[in-house]
């Protein structure tokens, strides 16, 4: 599928830049590629695999790279005809479309609704081969971000965030006297009375740092017993 590369086929791996060819057959288009002239491209610098009979790049930035369904957290940045210019914290911008909201608005009342500088928690509705991304937040567990706290680590630590089958994110929220969302693109919001968020956000910091260790859930455990006792 992707001899084009030269690749490595022990693990099937090999380093990718923009528009390196990666597959002659269209229908192996995978994250982080995309078509043109009925061949497969990458559209990241990142590490190039092949997966189900797909070919994929990941990018080794640690970019949030979007993909329809995901929940994330945005920033409005610009307000254009119909539509807000939503930061992601990605390569690519986000469009929140005014018909996309829970609610009918008017255009003229679009910075009313959502000011510049608002944040957002959305959902990806659709991203296309040019990576065009439709944001949507027509469903009732979407919305502005009024209050809380909104924080930011590397999208490639969301998985040891949230750990292995919720235990993280999970013991967090029993832990600390907060809401808790962690968006995919690596943005977090934290929602409590100052002290509480002041330790989510100090525990959120150390599980990014280590992440890589073993034994992470237990110590993150300990830290927060040790930090309530004293305060009492």
């Amino acid at each position: 599928m992707i001899e084009d590369l030269g690749m490595d086929h022990n693990n099937d791996r090999n380093v990718v830049v923009p528009g390196d060819l990666l597959s002659d057959d269209p229908k192996a288009s995978g994250e982080g590629t995309y078509v043109k002239d009925g061949k497969v491209r990458s559209l990241l610098y990142g590490m190039a695999s092949s997966y189900k009979d797909k070919v994929r790049v990941i990018p080794l930035a640690g970019k949030y790279v979007p993909a329809p369904g995901d929940t994330v957290i945005g920033t409005v940045q610009d307000i254009v005809f119909s539509n807000w210019i939503v930061n992601i914290n990605s390569p690519y911008e986000g469009l929140l479309h005014i018909s996309e909201l829970p609610r009918k608005i008017e255009m003229n009342e679009m910075s009313k609704y959502l000011r510049i500088g608002s944040s957002v928690m959305t959902r990806v509705k659709d991203v296309d081969s040019t990576m065009k991304v439709e944001l949507t937040m027509n469903d009732r567990r979407l919305g502005i971000l009024t209050r809380g706290r909104v924080a930011e680590i590397s999208p490639t630590r969301v998985p040891r965030l949230i750990g292995k089958g919720g235990s993280m994110i999970n013991m967090l929220k029993k832990e600390l006297n907060c809401n808790l969302f962690v968006g995919q693109n690596g943005r977090i919001w934290v929602d409590g009375n100052d002290d509480d968020m002041d330790l989510a956000l100090k525990t959120i910091l150390i599980i990014e740092k280590e992440a890589h260790t073993t034994g992470l859930t237990d110590r993150i455990m300990e830290f927060l017993r040790s930090e309530k006792e004293a305060r009492s």
